[in-house]
């Protein structure tokens, strides 16, 4: 029995992106109605921080990341989940506020709850796609199915490694770092911030992969619970059979990249 490979995806308005171990594969739904498919090798992270936690977090993000410029070129009718106008305008919007309370001498706290607050409602705006909330609820049914080897309609379209579960430790670790950096020198202000920023992400996906790797655990599951919760309410909705196909072309081709 071939071994079972570690996959990860990302919904996109009109399809689904997978990526395996050294791979990623995409597929959409195009305007003529058929469904075209795209991959691509990943580019490999570097041996030495891949191996250091918290670092590896950030290069895990930053390697899914990197690929969407690569999948825009080879398949440029994709429709990334960001690429929304209503989506741009808030998430500038919260830049605004937030810098504005921070040079009004808002106490740090008040100013880094509130931003943690204001950097939902991108998501929500993202989320309130009703293709993308059911692409994303493929990317979890075909890959839950592959998994389990079950039926992928019966599968559940929630799924444990949801990057959902990340939104809020990351929101909680962020506001904590970012009060911490408000408290060094002015001057050096932005750049402690971005360090907090890293740090929370990399330890978030620590956290997470524990998560993953404990998923019977008390305090696993009471990790899960905020991102089960969001994906039940907002992030995914049941797919119809068309986009389930589409789902499945991109993992069909990912499945044989990686051999």
């Amino acid at each position: 029995m071939a071994e079972q490979l570690k996959l990860g995806g990302m919904a996109l308005r009109n399809g689904l992106f997978v990526h395996g171990p050294t791979h990623w594969a995409a597929a959409v739904r195009g305007a003529d109605g058929e469904i075209h498919v795209a991959a691509g090798p990943k580019r490999p992270l570097p041996g030495a921080l891949a191996r250091f936690p918290v670092a590896r977090g950030v290069l895990k993000l930053a390697e899914m990341v990197g690929i969407l410029p690569q999948l825009k070129r080879a398949l440029p009718e994709a429709k990334l989940a960001f690429e929304n106008p209503a989506v741009i305008a808030l998430s500038a919007s919260t830049m605004a506020v937030t810098h504005g309370a921070r040079r009004r001498g808002v106490p740090p706290a008040t100013v880094e709850a509130l931003a943690s607050v204001l950097a939902l409602l991108p998501a929500v705006a993202m989320l309130r796609s009703s293709s993308l909330a059911r692409y994303h609820g493929a990317e979890h049914k075909t890959i839950g199915a592959y998994e389990t080897g079950g039926d992928v309609a019966a599968t559940a379209k929630e799924h444990d490694r949801c990057g959902s579960h990340l939104v809020a430790p990351l929101l909680a670790l962020t506001v904590a770092g970012n009060v911490l950096a408000s408290k060094v020198r002015r001057g050096r202000q932005p750049l402690a911030r971005t360090g907090a920023s890293l740090a929370a992400m990399g330890v978030a996906v620590e956290a997470f992969g524990w998560a993953a790797r404990h998923g019977a655990h008390p305090l696993a599951k009471l990790f899960r619970a905020p991102g089960d919760l969001l994906q039940r309410a907002l992030g995914t909705r049941e797919p119809s059979p068309d986009e389930l196909a589409v789902a499945r072309a991109a993992l069909d081709r990912l499945l044989v990249l990686e051999g």
